[in-house]
């Protein structure tokens, strides 16, 4: 290569990164996903009259990233190729939790843990499975969150449970996965709001039942 031919090489790379661009293909942007909207919640019959504040879900790796995980055995995880969820998993969750609790209007108020309103509950939650399997009787997700309700002024722990929502997949496609890890969503907001308005709460946070309220003169 003559000196000239190297000058011409170089005025050329000079040119080509002073506009931005690269030599190099850029590669193809994931695809985002998000849970399905929530099904319709029924109403709650008995509205606890406290405020609430849903904590974002502890996990541990890989489980609070923006993967889509998978789980061919159970020592492997893996994940599918140029997807992921809108955020990481345990916000994935909080937020479908935030959004049924709020339809059901089983409290006064329902805020995240980014609010820095005060609350008279504070839900608490760890994410322990959030991925796919393919075992021999078919794809399924699974979704297994253990749950604590927390009156704030006394720091005491009021109720307990795991709830864990294995759901069929209709095929191992990102796009089956992504609709099944939907339904199980729909069924685990479900499952904690039942679970959330049967809590012993202090006496103040539940309407009185079987008396009438007296009538103003």
């Amino acid at each position: 290569m003559t000196l000239r031919s190297i000058g011409n090489l170089i005025l050329l790379l000079g040119v080509t990164f002073a506009s931005g661009c690269t030599v190099f293909p850029n590669p193809e942007p994931p695809r985002v996903m998000d849970l399905a909207a929530v099904q319709a919640v029924p109403e709650a019959k008995q509205p606890v009259q406290a405020s609430l504040r849903v904590d974002t879900p502890y996990a541990s790796e890989p489980l609070n990233g923006s993967l889509i995980l998978a789980k061919p055995t159970p020592r492997e995880f893996r994940a599918y190729a140029g997807t992921r969820w809108r955020d990481t998993a345990p916000v994935v969750v909080r937020d479908t939790l935030v959004s049924s609790i709020r339809q059901s209007g089983a409290y006064t108020n329902v805020i995240t843990d980014t609010n820095p309103a005060q609350a008279e509950l504070t839900l608490v939650t760890e994410l322990s499975a959030f991925h796919a399997e393919t075992p021999e009787s078919g794809p399924k997700v699974v979704i297994e969150l253990h749950l604590q309700m927390i009156h704030d002024r006394s720091r005491s722990s009021l109720c307990t449970r795991t709830v864990r929502i294995v759901e069929p997949a209709a095929g191992t496609s990102v796009d089956q996965i992504v609709e099944a890890f939907g339904a199980a969503g729909s069924d685990l907001a479900a499952r904690v709001i039942e679970w959330a308005t049967t809590c012993d709460y202090p006496p103040g946070l539940m309407p009185s039942q079987g008396t009438d309220q007296p009538r103003q003169p």
